[in-house]
């Protein structure tokens, strides 16, 4: 029977509402969507992935996060206009010779919409999300997006999954499925050989509370900021280095970076690392399967204290490429 008292289920409420409270991601960099509404309508393709993620397997109630991600850019300016960005005769888009001859891509919208379910312990947080960014040229080799997102969080308790010995009035009499308003937005800057961005979650704080006690209310949402950037190294025509680097900024918890190396050969295979500061080491391989499908794999080892009774955590994302009249094999803005 599963047994969760009551000071055990405080810590993991001030876990998800006082710390981190959004998932975190080893491959965030192949699927920047999930951390920054900017990067919606970025390829000149319409984007699908949906990815699975098992933290700290082996430990009871570890938090387990499934996602959706779907975004497209609008205007036939650019799906025209980029056409030359997207070589189909057998150019390797990641080489050298693609990035000499690269030019910003045509003014346009991208629209996207993410779907994140989390569940950790007994609570679930789902997030749905409607983006929508704006894409502009500061110069002939470099793109400016603007984005925001808006929608709505879901937070549940199963008390089925708690079992306490006595009345417990933290969880007694409250609402156990709460919808709440989400809003985030971001900036992100592109060329063919580098990338920033900065990006902020959860703009409105919200009080979540399972009590009809207000001596209880005392779990809120706070803001979640994000600065990432990576740069393209090339290593001969076929190969490439893509280092990237996202610090997270959560108050109150103290500044946390994680670092990320891609290695590309041609735009069919790549394998990585990646460091997540005091917390995991991960390897990561992924393929592209024509111009249609992309598979990525990760296995994080925890570092942490949590090592003795955790197996790792295990990531898997798939992706999709629909709409893609130019026959693109991997991504050409986000890397």
């Amino acid at each position: 029977m599963k047994r969760i008292c009551t000071i055990v289920l405080f810590v993991i409420i001030g876990l998800q509402l006082h710390a981190q409270q959004r998932p975190q991601y080893t491959q965030y960099v192949f699927n920047p969507i999930l951390v920054n509404p900017a990067v919606a309508g970025i390829e000149n393709y319409t984007d699908v992935k949906a990815g699975y993620r098992s933290q700290w397997t082996g430990l009871q109630g570890a938090p387990v996060t499934s996602f959706f991600t779907i975004n497209a850019p609008l205007g036939s300016n650019f799906l025209e206009g980029d056409a030359t960005q997207a070589p189909s005769n057998g150019e390797n888009p990641l080489g050298r010779s693609f990035t000499q001859t690269y030019m910003a891509a045509e003014p346009h919208h991208g629209i996207g919409l993410t779907v994140v379910t989390d569940k950790a312990g007994p609570i679930r947080q789902t997030n749905f999300d409607a983006t929508y960014a704006y894409h502009i040229g500061l110069s002939p080799t470099l793109n400016l997006a603007v984005g925001v997102s808006a929608g709505v969080s879901n937070y549940t308790l199963n008390t089925a999954e708690v079992t306490t010995e006595f009345s417990d009035p933290a969880i007694n009499g409250g609402n156990y499925n709460q919808f709440k308003p989400d809003v985030g937005a971001g900036l992100w800057a592109y060329s063919s050989t580098y990338f920033i961005g900065a990006s902020v979650q959860q703009l409105l704080p919200q009080t979540i509370s399972f009590s009809s006690n207000s001596q209880y209310n005392q779990g809120k949402t706070v803001p979640h900021f994000f600065l990432t950037a990576g740069v393209k190294l090339f290593l001969n025509d076929d190969i490439t280095l893509l280092p990237s680097v996202m610090v997270k900024e959560v108050n109150p918890v103290p500044t946390s970076y994680d670092i990320n190396l891609k290695m590309a050969f041609r735009d069919h295979f790549w394998i990585g690392a990646a460091y997540r500061q005091q917390d995991a080491v991960a390897a990561l391989v992924g393929f592209n399967i024509g111009s249609f499908l992309s598979f990525g794999y990760s296995y994080d080892y925890t570092t942490s204290n949590l090592n003795t009774v955790s197996n790792g955590t295990h990531e898997i994302v798939l992706g999709i490429y629909l709409n893609n009249r130019y026959k693109v094999t991997c991504p050409q803005h986000t890397f």
